[in-house]
């Protein structure tokens, strides 16, 4: 089957364009318009199309592969009955509203709640907070086959460290084809470009009750206002590593006390795979810095091959799983 594009393009939304929508889900009719747009600009005829795949969000907790979009799905993402508020839960919906009326199937892949835990990673240190899977699964699995393919085996008979890194980063263990352990980005590991990762949790717990954010306000400091952001004004890797090649000693601090905490994270996880790990892969949109990966892969190396690929090929990711989904490779799973 062909998996060449016919034709790419990314729609980019401005924090202005999305200003005057209450909530994510008010962007439906907005987001949806423009797919449509775009579709009636290249001639493309929805009924003559084999499928269409969009994003899976913060869904209920889901096993890894390609899903039927079903009215179960499009219920709980209109109740709100998901794990959290994201753009991509409006993946389906779109989906959805662009094959009515057709007899298209509509598909999902590898949404963020892909959830493959062992028991053991579900426990934290408080029975009242249970550790989620919630993650950049979409493109860890696809890298995951990548690899694969490059060491000439299957995925499902390797052990591997996958590493996102993005503006959030996760870092997850996956096991003979399951992802049995993973950072929640929001919650846990190292600080990135724009989160906080984890924290001294006595001192979260005096700034919590300090009075000088709401729950909004820190919810949003922790998650999208930390890490590269917070210390240094600049969530542009690129931008950091331009100062430290003018002697900006506190950005070189900073940037290297990310990467420490980044390959901390990955020596702690490869415990889960009992140090059985047969590579380590690093990919996301800032693994395409040489300069970042180099030093992560300096410090790890010496627990397995590092493997890079760089970039976020989410969109790649999706049309194979759809591929695999209506080739008869892999059966669609009901939600």
């Amino acid at each position: 089957m062909n998996e060449t594009p016919l034709k790419v393009e990314t729609i980019r939304h401005s924090p202005e364009d999305l200003s005057s929508f209450k909530s994510t889900l008010d962007q439906l009719d907005y987001r949806n318009e423009l797919v449509l747009r775009f579709l009636d600009q290249n001639k493309v005829k929805v009924e003559k199309l084999s499928a269409v795949v969009g994003r899976g969000g913060p869904f209920k907790a889901l096993e890894s592969g390609t899903y039927r979009v079903n009215q179960k799905m499009l219920s709980d993402i209109k109740s709100g009955n998901v794990q959290a508020d994201h753009p991509s839960n409006l993946g389906a919906l779109i989906a959805h509203k662009i094959v009515s009326g057709t007899n298209v199937p509509a598909f999902i892949v590898d949404p963020v709640s892909v959830d493959e835990f062992i028991p053991e990673a579900k426990i934290s240190g408080l029975p009242q907070i249970e550790r989620k899977s919630l993650s950049h699964a979409l493109n860890m699995k696809m890298v995951a086959r990548k690899a694969a393919k490059r060491l000439e085996k299957r995925y499902e008979e390797l052990n591997l460290i996958i590493v996102h890194l993005g503006s959030g980063i996760s870092i997850s263990s996956h096991l003979k084809g399951r992802m049995i352990d993973v950072n929640n980005a929001n919650d846990m590991g190292p600080f990135s470009p724009q989160r906080a990762g984890a924290l001294p949790v006595t001192g979260l717990a005096f700034l919590c009750f300090s009075g000088e954010y709401t729950q909004k306000e820190m919810i949003e400091l922790l998650t999208k206002k930390a890490g590269l952001l917070a210390h240094l004004g600049t969530d542009s890797v690129e931008e950091v590593e331009k100062r430290i090649d003018q002697g900006d000693q506190k950005a070189k601090l900073i940037y290297d006390a990310m990467i420490y905490q980044i390959a901390k994270e990955i020596g702690a996880t490869a415990t889960t795979l009992e140090g059985k790990v047969d590579a380590i892969i690093l990919t996301g949109g800032i693994a395409n810095s040489e300069r970042l990966t180099d030093s992560i892969t300096q410090k790890v190396e010496f627990i397995a091959s590092v493997m890079v690929f760089p970039g976020e090929d989410e969109m790649e990711a999706l049309t194979l799983g759809a591929l695999r989904g209506i080739s008869g490779e892999e059966k669609p799973k009901e939600y």
